[in-house]
């Protein structure tokens, strides 16, 4: 799960200040570890910082020991026009300055479409630690996510093709929420990533939750995936006729390369409300 913390009087700054003490505290209690992110923490948190957000956690709970914690951090916190550089800077401050060029050449084709959104860390150990660069492609093909893949080696463009086109209901474009590239780089990484996944917020191109459960579906089977947990999960979470609303199934993602490869689904509570089915979905 993502979390975002907040203050008692919510606002950017005051929200970084209670994120970085729940990050304290957090790393007292688990034995995080923190050297990546003290090399990268000065470019992505300022004392102004911009955007939606500044710092958010992703707290992955295991059936035993401790959880594992992941930071998110906003290229954008100095503004649109610097995501580029500030990335570009945090990876070079990670080893990984000669991998700016190939994920630049592959995700980044089309200016003002394709950005940075995100730059993420494990906190572990480093030798286990992933650093995560995600970026937006608006208004996408197919064909862009196929390009943008191909920065990682050992990716099947034709499952990523297929997995698209399934979930979209055609080839786009990818007009509502834009799909997201993410590159995973590993330990001993120097001028590429390992591993390639995209998201795909399935959430938009339905009408409802029935024809969304239905391409999930069809996307597993075409990735040879037993279905059985996806059907029990969603069983768990579900309180309405799938037909009655558009947002339960709100993303899945394919991971292509290392360290995992698979599919993804992403399942919202519904605590705040309920989108209504359209009565047309954008793929049609």
């Amino acid at each position: 799960m993502i979390v975002e913390s907040l203050a008692e009087e919510p606002g950017r700054q005051a929200n970084l200040a209670a994120a970085l003490g729940v990050l304290d505290r957090l790393a007292e209690r688990y034995d995080l570890r923190l050297g990546q992110f003290d090399r990268v923490r000065d470019l992505f948190l300022p004392d102004d910082p911009q955007g939606a957000f500044a710092f958010w956690y992703s707290l992955i709970v295991q059936p035993s020991g401790a959880p594992a914690v992941k930071v998110y951090l906003n290229p954008e916190t100095r503004g649109r026009d610097s995501s580029t550089g500030l990335v570009a800077e945090a990876l070079a401050r990670l080893g990984l300055d000669s991998a700016f060029p190939v994920v630049a050449e592959h995700g980044l084709r089309r200016e003002g479409l394709d950005r940075f959104s995100f730059f993420a860390l494990d906190l572990t150990d480093e030798n286990r630690a992933r650093v995560k660069t995600y970026v937006s492609h608006d208004d996408a093909m197919i064909a862009d996510v196929v390009r943008a893949a191909a920065a990682t080696p050992d990716v099947d463009p034709v499952l990523l093709a297929d997995v698209c086109e399934l979930a979209r209901g055609g080839d786009g474009p990818f007009s509502g929420r834009p799909l997201m590239s993410s590159y995973t780089f590993l330990s001993g990484d120097t001028d590429r990533p390992s591993g390639y996944s995209l998201y795909i917020p399935v959430r938009d191109y339905v009408q409802d939750d029935l024809e969304a459960c239905e391409r999930v579906l069809a996307i597993m089977a075409r990735c040879g995936l037993d279905t059985t947990p996806f059907v029990m999960a969603l069983a768990s979470l579900v309180r309405r006729p799938l037909g009655d609303g558009a947002g339960l199934i709100a993303h899945v993602s394919l991971r292509l390369g290392l360290p995992k490869p698979g599919v993804s689904v992403y399942l919202s509570s519904e605590a705040y409300d309920v989108t209504p089915p359209r009565t047309t979905a954008l793929s049609a």
